[in-house]
This record gives C-alpha cells, structure tokens and sequence, in this order.
C-alpha cells in the first residue's frame, strides 16, 4: 500500500514516525491512499487537495468524530494487514452563475451582509415550499454535514438522505430530510448573498446581488443544490469503527449509493 502523509507540518514528523513503524510505503505521486492525520478539518482539506483517492484518518487533535476509537498504532496495523472495509458517502453539488461547488458535509446559501436579511424561494424536485421566506439563508446538509452546522440550527441530525434547514428565518420554518436523490432549488429575489462550502479553514463562495423581482428570471439568481451525479465519499474503515468518511471518486449509478462494507 502506497500513502501520501496529510497533515498540519507540525504534526509531519509524529505521522512520518508512526507510518514508518508500521512499515507502510510513503510516496509523493500516484497513491493508493492519503493519510489524513488531525481533526475533521483535516480530513476536509485532505478531500480537497486529493479528490478520488480514498483517505486513512488518523486522530491527532482532540475533535476527531470522524476517527476510529482504536489507538492509530493499531489502525495502522490493521490497515498495512488489509483489514478494513470502504465506506461511500455521497457529496452534494452547487450550480450558480455557471459556476460550480462540491462538498461533502453541507452547501450554505447566506446572506452577504450580517445587516440585512435575504429573500428567497425554496424549490424541492420544481415544486415550490411555502412562499417567500426572509433570514439569513438555507443549509443543505448530507448525513454527514448534518452534525455540523445543520444541527445547530435545527438540534438534530441524520444519516439517510439530504437535510435542509432555515437559518434565522422571520418566520417559523421546519426543517426537512428530502430522498438522496432530491434537487434543491433557491431563487434569490433579495440579495446580496453567496453560496459556500467549507473546508474549515477556507470558504469557497458563488456571489451573486439582485433586486428584487421574478424569480425565474435570468440564471444568476438561481442557486441549485443536488446529489453529485456519480461521486461518493470514501474511507477506510476499521473493525471496531462505528463510523467514517472520506473522498470524492467517480463510479456508476449505484455507487451512488452510501454503502457499508464488511470488516476483513
């Protein structure tokens, strides 16, 4: 097994150290895995740099949910072993103003400006929800994202499907979990606002400013949140691990699904 070593460069030598008594290979191109070595930040940043490489997290910062409970010593000997399984997780896609984002935990469309709410319309599978809500925006969260910010705002998480949550509206708005593979529409009639994704310590945004008007005017003031067409997360998972994530790969229609192995 070939890795790539991910992680803070203060944290470099104790990873080089516990991979290399582990007798696992370490190149710089053309890995089998990445070695995710830190928090779920880290694993996060590790997708971004290395997409459609499945990751290894190893828990080196005291927030680690994503990690095995096991020590890393022996996560790693497991793994050099064959031992462990490859968990899918699906990732959500954004398309704004032609532009495009991907994330695996969750797409925030936000107002701008702290100062001044947005006005929008919420859009599941082209059929219009409730009428025109005034906050600070909506969260779409994937079962893994919804432990996050998701859950902050609503107190609850799951693990099938795609969440939705409304953040500070005026007004009251239940949060809802939609099928996997429902498309979220937003049409923007009051900005200014931007679609994010996170990967802890960088924000990726879409801007877009309207006034106010139809909403099915013109491209810019729509915002379209999905399942990413034929990607899935991926990770290794080991035996005693109640749950992991990890990368962004390709495959057909039904590794679209998130799937659960066996432990070797």
């Amino acid at each position: 097994m070939r890795v790539i070593l991910f992680t803070d460069e203060k944290h470099r030598a104790t990873l080089e150290a516990l991979v290399k008594n582990a007798g696992i290979s370490v190149v710089d191109e053309n890995p089998d895995a990445i070695i995710s070595y830190g928090g779920d930040g880290t694993l996060m940043r590790a997708e971004y740099a290395y997409p459609g490489i499945p990751k290894l997290l190893l828990k080196g910062s005291a927030v680690c949910k994503l990690c095995s409970p096991l020590p890393n010593e022996e996560v790693l000997k497991k793994f050099g072993a064959g031992g462990y399984r490859v968990d899918e997780i699906e990732k959500l896609e954004v398309r704004a103003k032609e532009k495009i984002l991907r994330g695996i935990n969750d797409i925030i469309v936000h107002n701008d400006n702290p100062r001044h709410a947005i006005r929008y319309h919420l859009f599941v599978n082209d059929k219009q929800i409730g009428g025109e809500i005034i906050g600070d925006g909506v969260i779409v969260a994937t079962p893994l994202g919804s432990t996050g910010y998701y859950r902050s705002i609503t107190g609850s998480f799951f693990e099938l499907g795609i969440g939705v949550a409304f953040n500070n509206s005026t007004e009251q708005a239940d949060h809802m979990v939609l099928r996997e593979d429902a498309i979220v529409r937003v049409g923007i009639t009051r900005g200014p606002a931007h679609a994010t994704r996170t990967t802890f310590r960088k924000e990726y945004k879409i801007y877009f400013c309207h006034r106010r008007g139809d909403v099915g005017s013109g491209q810019g003031n729509r915002v379209r949140v999905h399942r990413r067409d034929s990607s899935v997360a991926r990770a290794f998972s080991h035996c005693g691990q109640n749950r992991s994530v990890c990368e962004c790969g390709r495959g057909d229609d039904e590794s679209n699904r998130a799937r659960r192995g066996v432990c070797a």
